[in-house]
């Protein structure tokens, strides 16, 4: 299997392992059209824009376990930065970009468990320091 290939498999199984453990849940909420568009966006990903989306990814979560850790005001610059990063690792593979959603997702990172449980993981609190740059920056 060629590396272009192995690329290819991998956003394919990303899209799936999605799809099988949250498909249904994402196409009650957001509707077939948002969840297809948005599968069709990660495997439309080059090599480039998935490496630089995962490391938005670990970069957001860097940024905000060390602001937890130091009380940095989310509603100061830092959660200015956090938020802006946020939304760019959205638009990776959201269809449209709004506020209001990302507002909305930003509550869910809170109320929902499994959401809380992956920000929080190594540093509690960051699920709502997230939520709360986002609720004032976004």
């Amino acid at each position: 299997m060629s590396d272009a290939e192995k690329f290819e498999s991998l956003k394919r199984k990303t899209v799936e392992d999605n799809e099988r453990r949250y498909g249904a849940e994402a196409r009650e909420r957001y509707g077939d059209r948002a969840v297809d568009e948005s599968n069709r966006k990660m495997l439309g990903m080059s090599e480039e824009d998935f490496a630089a989306w995962q490391q938005l990814e670990i970069k957001i979560r860097e940024m905000l376990e060390a602001a937890v850790r130091t009380a940095v005001d989310p509603g100061g610059p830092e959660g200015e930065r956090v938020c802006d990063l946020h939304r760019r690792w959205l638009s990776y593979t959201w269809p449209s970009y709004s506020a209001e959603a990302h507002r909305a997702l930003s509550e869910a990172y809170v109320a929902d468990e499994r959401f809380a449980a992956y920000y929080d993981r190594n540093v509690p609190g960051c699920a709502a320091w997230l939520r709360d740059a986002i609720l004032f920056h976004a």
